[in-house]
């Protein structure tokens, strides 16, 4: 999902800087999904951007009030309360700062209230890391166009399991905790064929 702030009428967003990390970009992420923030980091940093990491939106707060950062990259449900709070802060603190929401509790209402709220972009997770550099650099995120006839909303579900399950090395009790999946259920569904 990608909702613009220039779609909402009544918001301003923050003047756009294109361009990826020429003077050193301090970004903060801030996101409890570890192996996610790793992969971020590393990537980031090879693009050249300073980054520092949070995994509360306490320790969020925490990195704002020492060093708020150019932009921020959020998850929307942290485990000690919502990182939309962190936009709020960003804006107070540094009105020029970027805040991206990029979150696996995707829906249209918790876009329109980030977008409304402050935030630059929103994502949903999984991302694609050259969406993100698309977001970072301020340009629009290409879709590619829906095809004729899409896949189903089982068969969706399904390939989204079947990638989780890969990610976690075929481990079926990690990938039923990272999905909130009872493990029986999951075992189901993985001894079953792919829907259409």
């Amino acid at each position: 999902m990608d909702i613009r702030t220039d779609s909402i009428p009544g918001s301003a967003p923050p003047e756009r800087r294109v361009g990826a990390a020429s003077e050193t970009e301090s970004l903060l992420i801030v996101d409890n999904d570890r192996p996610l923030v790793g992969r971020l980091r590393r990537d980031l940093e090879a693009r050249g951007y300073a980054v520092t990491a949070a995994e509360t939106l306490a320790e969020g707060l925490q990195h704002l009030q020492l060093r708020a950062p150019d932009c921020v990259i959020l998850e929307a449900r942290l485990p000690d309360g919502s990182g939309l709070e962190l936009i709020a802060a960003l804006r107070r603190r540094r009105p020029d700062a970027r805040a991206i929401v990029l979150t696996g509790f995707g829906n249209i209402a918790n876009a329109v209230a980030a977008i409304k709220g402050g935030a630059w972009d929103y994502l949903s997770k999984p991302v694609d890391l050259e969406d993100l550099h698309a977001v970072l650099r301020g340009e629009g995120v290409l879709r590619p166009p829906i095809a004729e006839r899409p896949m189903s909303a089982d068969r969706v579900r399904w390939e989204h399991i079947q990638r989780v399950f890969e990610a976690c090395e075929r481990n079926v009790s990690e990938t039923a905790r990272r999905l909130n999946m009872h493990r029986r259920t999951l075992q189901r569904i993985l001894a079953k064929r792919a829907p259409r």
